[in-house]
Order: C-alpha cells, then sequence, then structure tokens
C-alpha cells in the first residue's frame, strides 16, 4: 500500500475558462453540501489560472475517498456502507431543496448533451469505421458500426445488440428538450470526488457541479461503482487512478470473458462472462442499489421497479463515452458492448448489475 502525504492546500492549474466553471460549480453547491473551502484563484498566465482549496485531509476534515475506502473494504479492513448512505442523502436533500423538472437544455452539458451530441464523442468514437473487431471464424475486420440486429447472448441470455440504435436511442431521450427531475448537484460522483467525514460526505472537484439530472447523477455513480472504478480507470486510465486516489491498492473488480464468439454470418455476439467484486465494492453497489429501488430513486422521480430502466440513457453513455474504444482490448471491448446489450433490455429484469462476491484479499 502507498500512501502520499497531504500538503495543506490543493491547487489546481487550468485553463482560465475552465476554472471559471469550477468556481461557478463551487458557489452553486457551498452551503448546500460539504465542500472543502475555496482559498484563492490566481493567474498563471494569459490563458490559465491557478484554483486553490483547503485540503481537507491535511486539516483532518475528511479521513479517506470514497474509492479508497472501498479498495481497503475488499480487503477486509473497511465498510464502505456509511458512506454510500450518505451519498444518497445528499443526493435526497438536495433534490428536496432545489429540484426542479427541467429540459436537459437547463443542465450541466459535459458529460451528456456534448457527448451525444450529432458529431460528438460517443458518435466519433463508436460510429467510426475504423473501430472494428474480429470475427472469430474468419477473422475478417468487422466496424462497430455495422453491429446492427445482432443478437447477443449474453451468459446464455438472448438480447439483441444494435450499436447505432443504441446511441440514437439515448440521443432521442437526451433531447435538449426532455424533462427529468433536477437539482443542485456536484455533476460527478465518482469514488476519488467523494471523501468521508465525521459529518457524512465531502465533495470534491466542481467542474460539473450546478443543475443536474439526478437521473444522470445516479447513472455516473453505478457505472462508476460496477465498471470504471474497480477495472477501467484502473485498467486503462493508471495515471488517473495514481494521481486521484491515496491508497494503490491492485483492482479486484476486472471481468473475465471465458468465451466469446462473434459472427457476422449469424449476426451474433456469444460471450459468457464473470463480473466479479470484492467484499467492499459488492457492498457499495448492494447498497447504492437498495437505496436507488427505495428513497433515492423516489427523489429522483424514478418510476418504481422500473428504475433501471429509466437510467438507460445516461448509462448507454456512461458505458461508450468515458473510456476511448481504441484503447480497449477486444475482449475488454467485446465486455463492453455486452453491457451495452444489456443496458437497452434493462426492462426485462435482465441481470445488468449482477456480480460474483469474491473473498476478502489479504490485507496489504
Amino acid at each position: 500500500m502507498t500512501t502520499h502525504p497531504h500538503p495543506p492546500h490543493f491547487r489546481k492549474t487550468l485553463p482560465a475558462g475552465k476554472v471559471t466553471m469550477e468556481e461557478s460549480g463551487w458557489l452553486q453547491v457551498a452551503g448546500r453540501l460539504q465542500v472543502p473551502a475555496l482559498l484563492d484563484r490566481t493567474r498563471l498566465d494569459a490563458h490559465t489560472d491557478v484554483i486553490t482549496y483547503e485540503n481537507v485531509f491535511h486539516s483532518g476534515r475528511c479521513r479517506i475517498l470514497l474509492g479508497d475506502l472501498i479498495a481497503l473494504a475488499d480487503h477486509g479492513r473497511a465498510d464502505p456502507a456509511d458512506l454510500i448512505d450518505a451519498v444518497c442523502d445528499d443526493l435526497i436533500a438536495m433534490a428536496a431543496s432545489t429540484g426542479r423538472t427541467m429540459p436537459l437544455s437547463a443542465c450541466v452539458s459535459a458529460l451528456y448533451a456534448d457527448r451525444i451530441r450529432p458529431a460528438g464523442r460517443v458518435d466519433t468514437w463508436y460510429l467510426n469505421p475504423d473501430l472494428t473487431l474480429p470475427d472469430t471464424a474468419t477473422g475478417r475486420s468487422i466496424p462497430v458500426a455495422s453491429l446492427t440486429g445482432y443478437t447477443a447472448t449474453v451468459n446464455d441470455i438472448p438480447l439483441i445488440l444494435d450499436v447505432p440504435a443504441a446511441i440514437d436511442a439515448a440521443r432521442t431521450a437526451l433531447h435538449p428538450d426532455s424533462q427529468w427531475a433536477t437539482a443542485i448537484t456536484q455533476g460527478d460522483p465518482t469514488e476519488p470526488n467523494i471523501a468521508a467525514s465525521a459529518s457524512g460526505a465531502c465533495w470534491l472537484d466542481f467542474e460539473h457541479a450546478g443543475r443536474n439530472t439526478l437521473a444522470g447523477e445516479i447513472g455516473n455513480l453505478l457505472w462508476y461503482l460496477l465498471a470504471l472504478g474497480g477495472w477501467l480507470v484502473p485498467t486503462y486510465q493508471p495515471d488517473i487512478h495514481t494521481r486521484t486516489l491515496h491508497h494503490h491498492l491492485p483492482p479486484v473488480a476486472v471481468p473475465t470473458a471465458e468465451h466469446t464468439e462473434l459472427s457476422t454470418r449469424n449476426r451474433h455476439l456469444d460471450i459468457h462472462t464473470t463480473w466479479p467484486t470484492g467484499p467492499g465494492r459488492h457492498t457499495a453497489l448492494n447498497r447504492f442499489l437498495a437505496r436507488l429501488t427505495t428513497d433515492l430513486g423516489e427523489a429522483a422521480a424514478l418510476p418504481p421497479d422500473r428504475e433501471l430502466h429509466t437510467l438507460t440513457p445516461f448509462l448507454t453513455l456512461r458505458i461508450l463515452g468515458v473510456i476511448p474504444p481504441h484503447h480497449l482490448t477486444t475482449t475488454d471491448l467485446l465486455l463492453l458492448l455486452a453491457k451495452l446489450a444489456q443496458a437497452q433490455h434493462l426492462q426485462n429484469d435482465v441481470p445488468f448489475t449482477h456480480t460474483a462476491l469474491t473473498s476478502p484479499l489479504e490485507p496489504p
């Protein structure tokens, strides 16, 4: 286990426009959520500013990040349930105090509206004819964008896999005029952006803070707990994993594919996969899902018994819009496409969030 000393201040150096967004976001959530004190903003050069916050770990206000707490719990040394509850409590409180039904166009745009717009990130990544997969029998390269009307059998459950249709469905659902339950929130609830304090959750990083859809906040954290935090970020963005977490414990949520077969002749993908989680991530995920199907889902105006289905467009964007697909191995890209197929069938009780619990690891 590696630890780092905590300096008294936390500084971010960003283009001046992004610092303005960060400062504006902080101003909107300060006094509503527990956040670090904003101490200073200075000009570094003509295009770059530095924004300085209190370091909540140096000051003693916070003790651990959510990602570190989950990793330690995977090794039998912690329990993330209380912090997950605190996150849910904050989202519910913000819905009660600042909640309004608003069009998506009134919300912070970067994570959703910008990525799903025509010719945006998702189109550029997944509709690019250069993104291909090999036919298992022939080895011929097949553009992912041509996977239209395929069947996908995921752990013996038949589904439909249609990448362009999934993108179109998300774009339709997330039209600028589409109406959503919104609130003033931190905007990017991830494991490095949430810390545990004596009085609940402390929120960090305010680039996306402001009015956000509650469904988007929930979908963001759900996919982070399920895939990004324990697998994709440590594997494909190790610099971010190292920079944003204090303990660098090996991930224990890396999915495996025991069998994959892509057939263009039969227009079929068959995949058998195991999606493991350690005890800490298992606890965090199950506690979050329990709150999603009760008071958190109600606060976000998600229909009872259809909470996950309503999250589909946001989950589609988290699956497709975070890790560049050309960085993925063939197997990992197939694993994401299997999850995409599941996400399009959440109204049928598809086990999108099913994981295999592993035994606690040896203490680091």
